[in-house]
């Protein structure tokens, strides 16, 4: 087997990487209530022709998968009216706060949504959630360390997440989960078995919180 030098210089050859292309004109097509779509027109390369690619335009987001000291995972269960579901997913939300710090972000939704604070943070993975359509990076947080939001400071819960309904589960038993194609949501599926392949290490390997995210819209 590879050893761990080998592995990290594999992992490097294949690093996802900025790629500027000369943008002609960009218009915003339709504004919407919480993301707008843009419409850009663009060349490959000096002797390409035009291309127009309509696109949703999004702020970011933030996704926490909180890990008790017995090794189980928090699912929250929520109604998705685009999917028509109840999905079981990891807390997460947006990043429409201007100037807010990526990991209070987290802090904020794993309070708003699990009734959690974490002493620990680490980031599990990042990935673009549609890049083909949307403009949307995820940021994926390994919390640990866990304790209760104070009951005069918790969150009151409005519209879908009123319903919310929490469910510690074990690690394994939620990567079981997702390979029976049992659970849909992509931050939940992406975390879980980021979690479960970083176990092997006892998540010494994980980046620190405060890791660069050049993949996130603010960075790009």
């Amino acid at each position: 087997m590879p050893g761990t030098s080998e592995i990290h210089n594999a992992a490097r050859q294949v690093s996802d990487q900025p790629s500027p292309r000369r943008l002609l004109s960009s218009q915003t097509v339709y504004e919407g209530r919480i993301w707008d779509v843009v419409s850009d027109s663009f060349q490959l390369n000096d002797e390409g022709k035009p291309l127009v690619r309509d696109y949703i335009e999004h702020p970011g987001a933030v996704a926490v998968l909180p890990m008790n000291d017995a090794g189980e995972v928090l699912l929250i269960r929520q109604y998705r009216h685009p999917v028509g579901m109840d999905l079981w997913e990891i807390p997460a939300g947006l990043l429409d706060v201007e100037g807010e710090d990526f990991v209070a972000g987290a802090a904020r939704e794993l309070a708003e949504e699990a009734d959690l604070v974490a002493g620990r943070w680490n980031v599990l993975a990042d990935f673009f959630n549609s890049p083909g359509s949307s403009s949307e990076a995820i940021r994926i947080y390994l919390a640990r360390g866990l304790s209760d939001v104070p009951g005069h400071e918790l969150h009151i819960r409005t519209d879908e997440e009123a319903e919310i309904e929490l469910h510690w589960i074990p690690l394994d038993a939620a990567v079981a989960a997702v390979l029976d194609g049992r659970l849909h949501n992509p931050s939940a599926v992406v975390g879980i078995l980021a979690a479960a392949a970083a176990r092997a290490d006892g998540f010494e390997g994980l980046r620190p919180a405060d890791a660069p995210w050049p993949a996130h819209p603010s960075q790009r």
